[in-house]
């Protein structure tokens, strides 16, 4: 990997831009590079050899464009691409390039977090089928118990960007009573977009639930593991500039992905 990389960041959307607030809110030196698939979201509903060939075609793009780590902040990517990508792709074509996902640091610390052992998970259709976060879970502590549900609804309920409050808060509660009424603690936001409606989740699920929301953590988790991986962190650029692509360029991707990001973005074309 030679020197002066910026580190990649990939979403469905433009939910990633939460976490990329996150990462550069704690790790501001670097230069980062954001690619938003909005041509193709949502994923949740895709089969899975269109998940991992997005995957990779986003990898391509993000190696094109000079970064030498790579964050899927999709969930679903991250479930169903992330291990074959790591395994496959990877130690095939960019051997010198990383690739990591925002699941395994979300399952990490809700374990970490639950005191009566049930975590409740909040996901895209096709994360809850893979059984990711149980799996992860699990593997922290096999005494916890995971209940999931598909939230299919509320990926395009963000994207379209203007939330009628009323049907937002009836379709949040459709979609948290099953989790509220197995005694949760700590319930995960399994996809990236849905740190935007974290404060109506939290109106929903009372003060006694911890929120694990990605946007929160994975920039310390990455911070720790650039700490771990001193090869890899000398060979990062510290100019810090942020670069925005998006395969669906609108208007909308700009102004909802500046509410995201927490400042203003300008986004150029990318063809995958």
């Amino acid at each position: 990997m030679l020197r002066n990389k910026s580190i990649g960041i990939f979403d469905s959307g433009f939910g990633g831009l939460s976490v990329m607030r996150g990462i550069v809110k704690d790790l501001p030196e670097y230069n980062y590079v954001y690619l938003g698939d909005s041509a193709r979201v949502p994923y949740g509903t895709k089969p899975r050899e269109a998940i991992y060939r997005f995957a990779k075609q986003a990898i391509n793009f993000l190696v094109n464009k000079n970064c030498g780590l790579i964050i899927l902040a999709c969930n679903t990517a991250s479930s169903e691409a992330l291990r074959r990508i790591q395994q496959e792709y990877i130690p095939k074509c960019y051997s010198d390039r990383k690739v990591l996902g925002v699941l395994i640091p979300a399952a990490e610390i809700a374990a970490s977090k639950t005191k009566n052992k049930r975590v409740g998970i909040i996901a895209t259709e096709r994360t809850v089928e893979s059984e990711a976060f149980v799996r992860e879970l699990r593997k922290v502590n096999q005494e916890i118990k995971a209940f999931q549900k598909a939230c299919p609804l509320l990926v395009k309920i963000v994207e379209i960007g203007e939330q009628d409050e009323k049907s937002t808060n009836a379709v949040l509660k459709k979609y948290l009573k099953p989790l509220t009424s197995k005694k949760i603690d700590t319930l995960i936001l399994g996809c990236t977009h849905y740190g935007i409606l974290e404060k109506k989740i939290r109106k929903i699920t009372g003060k006694n639930i911890k929120i694990i929301s990605e946007s929160k953590i994975i920039g310390k988790k990455l911070k720790k593991y650039l700490k771990k991986h001193p090869e890899i962190e000398k060979k990062l650029s510290k100019k810090r500039k942020n670069f925005f692509y998006s395969t669906d360029l609108t208007k909308n991707f700009e102004i909802l992905g500046s509410k995201f990001f927490g400042e203003k973005i300008k986004a150029k074309k990318a063809d995958l």
